[in-house]
């Protein structure tokens, strides 16, 4: 998926996109994702000045809008225009080395189960085959 069918499918925009670009889907499986993350970005301005760092509160949303981008192109009969998917639950997130301007972040996540309509996934973060995060994420289809 480029970022033209990402932005068919996510309600987010700048500054909040947080996908580029998607390099591998399995439906109702797993989706990698890519963030290229730049300079210009709004948050490094005050993370850090004297050397910026990517927050980890938005890599863990950039995992949260793959689990988006996974569960709406897998079923969009279910998870459609209408409907918002939203972010209900992170646990055991973890962060292991930082992300800077420059970096290629891969994001990949996997269902882990679907029931009574919330989905359970695992999330990973990574920069040159080093992983920087892991959480697992919890969400739900709600009509707008």
């Amino acid at each position: 998926m480029d970022i033209h069918k990402v932005l068919s499918i996510l309600p987010h925009r700048y500054p909040f996109l947080l996908i580029d670009k998607v390099i591998e889907f399995e439906p109702d499986k797993r989706l990698l994702g890519l963030k290229n993350v730049t300079f210009n970005e709004p948050y490094f301005a005050g993370h850090f000045p004297v050397r910026p760092v990517m927050p980890g509160v938005l890599i863990v949303e950039a995992m949260a809008q793959a689990t988006g981008l996974l569960a709406m192109e897998s079923r969009p009969g279910e998870i459609g225009e209408k409907s918002l998917f939203y972010l209900v639950g992170i646990d055991k997130a973890r962060f292991k080395q930082p992300v800077e301007p420059g970096d290629q972040l891969f994001v990949e996540v996997e269902v882990l189960q679907i029931r009574r309509g919330i989905w359970r996934f695992t999330g990973m973060a990574c920069v040159d085959d080093k992983t920087v995060a892991t959480a697992n994420i919890m969400c739900t289809a709600r009509d707008l």
